[in-house]
């Protein structure tokens, strides 16, 4: 559950609710494919959404046709549209026409932001505490986050790797130029690091659980450990969301819905099309997923204590000069209960 400490945030509030009448008055583009079927009684909007793969919410909505559903009750459907992967290049999509929803961190979200983006995020899943940290191989000599100086950490550049060493270096002191940033692509990161060519990984639960789950890795430090504020967040590109403003909340409500249930059942939501090939996961690293996903959040609205913490790596990013500057996040959220 979200904490109900009311926050000192009006200017980020009232840009909120500006968009939101913004929303609700219209205007702008509508590339809604099919076109204005749920408003204007055309035909059926598509919502183009990247391909879930073999687990979560989507894949299990996708399989047993509950998001068609839940879609088809407001005039819309599905076109699944690539892969879900790195949210930068599917924030290019949005911005290029090419794709209407996105799920990705507040981190990676605000480097997007600072390039002039066609989008705008819906919803807030609060920053995993266990699946995400610093990750070193078994029999490492690096105990704490102060063992990190001198050493090569990868990291996805202005993503989720970047900011979580970052913000473990500046709570243990150590200043971010001791230790040595290796920026790589985390789907290429893996044989790099267990071929010791550096010396830890700035991950989350996407690639550290089949480390963990093998008995190769662990976490020197989590992301509660960390204090990280990488809330997960969806996006939806703005010219959808001011022309089909019902459509997304009919996402919203499909989304939050069954992230509780999977919460509650993770296993359920686990190998959803095939229990075999490289996208499973089995024996210990299922299990490792199961407890991550069991200790994470769930797909919420975004509130006043979300939009401080969201402005609060917003600074930390232009204070560590991942940024030249800090990035505007409140012009460019929708506050999902307001939208109609």
């Amino acid at each position: 559950m979200r904490p109900t400490t009311p926050l000192a945030a009006p200017a980020a509030l009232a840009a909120l609710v500006a968009l939101s009448t913004l929303t609700a008055c219209g205007g702008g583009p509508a590339a809604a494919q099919g076109g204005g079927g749920a408003n204007g009684g055309k035909g059926t909007v598509t919502i183009r959404i990247p391909d879930p793969g073999n687990a979560g919410v989507l894949a299990r909505g996708k399989k047993d046709g509950s998001l068609d559903k839940a879609l088809a009750a407001v005039g819309a459907k599905v076109a699944w549209t690539g892969s879900a992967g790195p949210f930068a290049p599917a924030a290019q999509a949005m911005n290029a026409d090419q794709l209407d929803i996105a799920t990705g961190s507040i981190t990676s979200g605000i480097t997007s932001l600072s390039q002039s983006p066609g989008f705008a995020f819906f919803t807030a899943t609060d920053p995993d505490p266990v699946g995400e940290g610093i990750l070193v191989r078994e029999g490492s000599d690096i105990a704490s986050v102060r063992d990190l100086v001198g050493r090569k950490v990868a990291v996805n550049k202005g993503g989720t790797g970047e900011y979580l060493l970052l913000k473990a270096l500046a709570k243990a002191d150590v200043p971010a130029d001791k230790v040595e940033r290796v920026y790589l692509r985390p789907d290429q990161t893996a044989a790099v690091f267990n071929a010791g060519q550096v010396d830890a990984w700035a991950v989350w639960s996407t690639y550290a659980v089949a480390e963990i789950g093998a008995g190769k890795a662990h976490f020197v430090a989590d992301g509660a450990a960390i204090g990280s504020d990488n809330y997960s967040l969806n996006a939806v590109r703005s010219g959808f969301a001011k022309d089909h403003p019902e459509i997304v909340k009919a996402l919203y409500a499909y989304l939050h819905d069954n992230s509780a249930k999977e919460k509650k059942d993770p296993a359920a939501y686990l190998n959803v099309f095939t229990d075999a090939g490289p996208t499973a996961v089995n024996g210990k690293a299922k299990e490792v997923q199961i407890s991550f996903t069991g200790k994470g959040g769930t797909v919420d609205p975004i509130g006043p204590e979300d939009i401080r913490r969201f402005e609060t790596v917003a600074r930390f990013y232009a204070d560590q000069k991942v940024t030249p500057n800090k990035v505007d996040i409140a012009g460019h959220l929708l506050d999902i209960e307001k939208l109609s």
